[in-house]
């Protein structure tokens, strides 16, 4: 049997919208927080228009930046602090991951629907997996397996060695974030034309449980906290982030953020949740006393609505597009 939160109404919440938006304004952002100090900026060069979402080479100090609009992924040094390389000639790339036990590269091209995978060392490419159209987000599962997003309603299990196409799990709409459930059997999705967090069980492909929040819909960034379990969602309409409990789908805690949120990070060393958004904000929260609660919003710039947390490196890196005559750049902030 589907479980699925108490009272969870989607018409309801669009009739909420005015009021918990309103909530999600709360303080102005401010451009130096306490929780986050901005080390280091790097250009990211004659880059235009949005920028998706990014992976870390950690052995070779390396941050991968899809480039959607401009056809391209960005190579960061991150022990010179500036841009490496260029991959061009991409088509709308959205998601990428690295796979350091295979050292493969592996680029999601929402355009033309084919996934790139590539050497890890010299970045040449090996191979194309042709999925459908609007391959999305990447996520790596355990050492051995890459899961890409894509299509109507689609997962794609690939082999990170070899990139073979292993299965494939059907879902009720476009999946705009998941989580593969770290030495479990579930992955949980974000599917907002659905109207819900799905629960899929990996070996079956099933789903087996619909999460969501009273009054909120359009669920984009997902985050998981494995140790907690705890599984971090976030809305855009109106713009909120809720806590489940990933034992049972109850929901823990429910509150306005910050606007067109498109990444969300759980920093386990100090509990708190980074939620990114196209707003120019990026909302800090504490975690830790069982719900959640704002500590700052710290003032980015518009557009800006993904990023990459690395625990290994302690840095919160937030992708910063070209704006109002402003150069493109990566931000990345140390928390404290």
């Amino acid at each position: 049997m589907l479980a699925a939160a108490a009272a969870y109404s989607p018409i309801r919440g669009l009739i909420a919208t005015d009021v918990a938006t309103a909530l999600g304004l709360g303080e102005a952002p401010a451009p130096t927080v306490a929780e986050l100090t901005l080390a280091e900026t790097i250009p990211l060069g004659e880059v235009k228009g949005r920028l998706d979402h990014m992976a870390i080479d950690l052995r070779r100090e390396r941050l991968f930046v899809a480039e959607l609009a401009n056809n391209s992924l960005a190579v960061i040094d991150l022990t010179a602090g500036k841009l490496a390389q260029w991959i061009e000639g991409l088509s709308e790339p959205q998601g990428v991951a690295y796979a350091p036990e295979t050292d493969k590269l592996f680029i999601a091209n929402g355009g033309s629907g084919v996934v790139q995978m590539r050497k890890g060392d010299d970045l040449t490419l090996l191979r194309e997996i042709t999925l459908g159209d609007d391959a999305d987000n990447i996520r790596q599962d355990g050492p051995d397996r890459i899961i890409v997003g894509y299509g109507g309603g689609a997962l794609a299990v690939l082999d990170a060695a070899n990139g073979d196409r292993i299965a494939d799990i059907a879902l009720a709409a476009h999946p705009e974030a998941f989580q593969p459930e770290p030495g479990g059997d579930r992955i949980f999705v974000n599917e907002p034309r659905a109207l819900r967090t799905a629960v899929i069980a990996r070996a079956s492909g099933q789903e087996t449980a619909r999460w969501g929040a009273p009054g909120a819909a359009a669920n984009f960034p997902m985050a998981l906290d494995v140790k907690g379990r705890r599984l971090f969602v976030v809305y855009r309409m109106p713009a909120q982030i809720a806590a489940f409990d990933t034992r049972n789908g109850a929901l823990l805690s429910q509150l306005a953020t910050c606007r067109d949120a498109d990444d969300v990070f759980h920093d386990a060393a100090r509990d708190r949740v980074y939620v990114i958004c196209g707003e120019g904000a990026v909302a800090v929260l504490d975690a830790s006393q069982g719900g959640l609660h704002e500590l700052s919003r710290l003032q980015t710039r518009l557009g800006a609505r993904t990023g990459l947390f690395a625990p290994e490196r302690d840095r919160l890196f937030v992708a910063v597009p070209a704006h109002a005559g402003r150069p493109a750049e990566i931000r990345a902030y140390r928390p404290k």
